[in-house]
């Protein structure tokens, strides 16, 4: 885990947008299946925090930065940043993705938008499928990576703080997708403990999501960054409601 902070931290709070009574953390993101998984791994893991505490960039209507950075670590804390400015919250984010052994780590940070359309998990799944087609099992080993970052806006002379944690689960890929469960490409995923001794050979998309939140890369990585998450979290407020305009 690293913790830092920069010149560029100095920057101005800009693109503020209201944020609802209550909160205490922004998950940025705008996709429903991580908020809801983020908000069952970091539940328990945060003594007294509400989960309904816990809101999307998607809930604020707030923009999405370009996600031109290099890595996993870079995207993920561009989406914090931008977000942590934008509330005055701490903020949390990840990048991740599928890093395909035979393909030298691809799709990697362009896992997403693998097929040319952003968030098309049908058509990213599709593709890879295609370009896997010819490989065999032995050479079918694969990843998912995310790396999680905490942003804590600067605030009372205090410069403003950050955290990064990488985390990876590692598997194989099967040649159809199986399972129902999960988004993305967890339905072609069979995660190492599955192949272990006693293990059923599932996906990611066949386990239940306690399972799958047990040994998933954004799993471990959020259980790690937990204790950083509960400190920052101690000494935060909960957003208040915007004053009431009364008639004169």
């Amino acid at each position: 885990m690293s913790a830092s902070s920069d010149a560029d931290a100095a920057a101005p709070l800009t693109g503020r947008v209201r944020v609802p009574a209550g909160a205490r953390l922004v998950l940025a993101t705008h996709n429903a299946g991580k908020l809801a998984e983020l908000r069952q791994i970091l539940a328990p893991l945060v003594p007294g925090l509400d989960p309904g505490s816990v809101i999307s960039a998607a809930s604020l209507q707030a923009p999405e930065p370009v996600e031109d950075g290099l890595s996993f670590a870079d995207n993920a804390l561009l989406k914090a940043r931008a977000l942590a400015r934008a509330t005055g919250l701490p903020a949390v984010a990840d990048d991740s993705g599928l890093c395909v052994d035979v393909l030298g780590g691809a799709p990697g940070i362009f896992s997403a938008r693998w097929s040319g359309r952003h968030g098309d998990d049908t058509a990213n799944l599709q593709l890879l499928l295609d370009q896997l087609g010819d490989v065999a099992d032995p050479h079918r080993g694969a990843r998912f990576t995310c790396a999680a970052v905490l942003v804590q806006p600067a605030s009372g002379g205090q410069a403003e703080q950050v955290s990064t944690i990488e985390r990876s689960m590692e598997g194989r890929l099967v040649h159809a997708p199986q399972g129902e469960g999960g988004f993305g490409y967890d339905p072609i995923f069979v995660p190492v403990q599955e192949n272990a001794p006693g293990g059923r050979g599932r996906t990611t998309a066949q386990m239940t999501p306690e399972e799958k939140h047990a040994i998933s890369h954004r799993g471990q990585a959020f259980r790690a960054l937990a204790p950083v998450l509960a400190e920052v979290l101690a000494g935060s407020e909960p957003a208040k409601a915007p004053p009431v305009k009364r008639c004169q």
